[in-house]
């Protein structure tokens, strides 16, 4: 198992190019379980979680070849529909392999779900949208039994506790392609990998309306076809390298984004003083002098993202002033708190919120990662930090980051791998 070492205080300059979007691919990876016709998908990072998805499809009969950023998915004689604990487990997106398996097969069986230890992230609002396409739903012994003798497209109000639910609105929007009739889903997510979902789906020829907005319409069909689709830039991997251009008080151009996926994000960082500058399909951030102190709430696209959350909080830990950070997505996300404090800093939490007073400088420390975003957050305080900063558990990271580290290198970072 390895560690990344950082020697922190280096300003990051350059340019660097954004990897294919992690949780835009693992759903439409899912959807090629929708036809027997091949499918091919372009842009893929190289990703443990991209593996894990390849591991699941090939255990339900698909053959994956993967080479070059390039997936090409194809039917074969022997077909599974169970998805097994081994493999769901350790990443909950596979769970939307649920939608498709019922919408082709009329039932399947998928363990439920793993991934991050970021607080409870329950599958009901899934089963709630399968039931209500007509199916029967039995749990026992950890998986999930789903069987419909046809599905019958129904109205849907997907609304949480916490917002509307990326995955579930995928795993609805998948199975719904083959009920009867139309599916409204009311409370739909919005954000742009859904819509990349939609795209790709619309290729196989789906009838979809709606997608990006809160009601989303699915017209059911008795076959769809392959299709080719490119996946959309990363926009979290592109968020992570604009604070670090501003944690190492540099200056990053980011290649291969669709600005318009940072509304939040970028509203928030020219608000602390970022300098923010946009042409084509490029965003150069730079640091322009001292940032100011600011407060963010995490909420459902086109809110900030949750998935930025750790990130901002490093970036805040050494600007001048107190932020709060209240999290409305995963109250409970907020295990990185005690590793930023164990670099110096200052960081209280009360219930959903986090009281950040700025310091001068991080301490370098050795730091343990508890998941995909707070093994981000860790690197980039490791960069800003006086001295030798060790991170473990990296395979957090590697489930979510494309050549992080070698990416970092290119733009001026001292960091290298160790075996813990």
């Amino acid at each position: 198992m390895d560690k990344l070492v950082i020697k922190g205080g280096k300003r990051l300059k350059g340019e660097v190019a954004v990897s294919g979007s992690k949780n835009a691919l693992l759903p439409i990876m899912a959807a090629t379980l929708l036809t027997d016709e091949p499918c091919r998908i372009k842009g893929v990072p190289k990703l443990r979680d991209t593996m894990t998805m390849i591991k699941i499809l090939r255990s339900l009969g698909k053959a994956v070849e993967f080479r070059d950023a390039d997936i090409l998915v194809k039917s074969t004689k022997r077909v599974s529909t169970v998805a097994d604990y081994k493999l769901v487990s350790t990443m909950r997106a596979s769970f939307c392999v649920l939608g498709p398996l019922l919408a082709k097969y009329k039932k399947c069986k998928v363990s439920l779900p793993g991934g991050c230890v970021i607080g409870l992230r329950p599958v009901d609002l899934h089963l709630k949208g399968i039931k209500a396409l007509n199916a029967r739903i039995d749990i026992e012994g950890g998986y999930v039994k789903v069987s419909a003798a046809r599905l019958l497209g129904n109205h849907i109000y997907l609304g949480g506790s916490f917002g509307s639910s990326v995955l579930a609105t995928a795993n609805i929007m998948m199975a719904a392609t083959f009920a009867q009739g139309v599916t409204e889903i009311e409370s739909a997510a919005c954000e742009p990998e859904i819509v990349d979902l939609a795209r790709f789906l619309i290729k196989m020829g789906a009838k979809i309306k709606g997608y990006g907005t809160p009601l989303i319409q699915i017209k059911g069909l008795k076959h769809l076809h392959g299709a080719e689709h490119s996946i959309i830039p990363d926009r979290i991997e592109a968020g992570t390298f604009m604070i670090a251009a501003l944690i190492t008080r540099g200056e990053i151009k980011l290649k291969n984004v669709s600005w318009q996926h940072f509304g939040a994000v970028l509203d928030k960082l020219k608000e602390m003083g970022a300098g923010i500058y946009k042409k084509d399909k490029a965003i150069t951030i730079k640091f322009n002098g001292p940032l100011k102190s600011g407060n963010i709430t995490t909420l459902p696209y086109p809110g900030f993202p949750t998935d930025m959350q750790a990130q901002m909080m490093s970036l805040m830990s050494i600007t001048q002033g107190v932020s709060i950070i209240t999290e409305k997505v995963y109250p409970d996300r907020f295990m990185h708190i005690a590793e930023l404090n164990r670099m110096g800093a200052h960081i209280q939490r009360q219930g959903p919120h986090a009281i950040i007073s700025g310091v001068r400088q991080l301490s370098g420390a050795d730091v343990m990662a508890s998941d995909l975003r707070a093994s981000a957050s860790l690197i980039l305080a490791g960069l800003a930090a006086e001295g030798r900063t060790s991170v473990s558990r990296i395979y957090h990271l590697e489930r979510g980051y494309d050549k992080l580290d070698e990416k970092l290198i290119m733009l001026g970072a001292d960091i290298h791998r160790e075996k813990e």
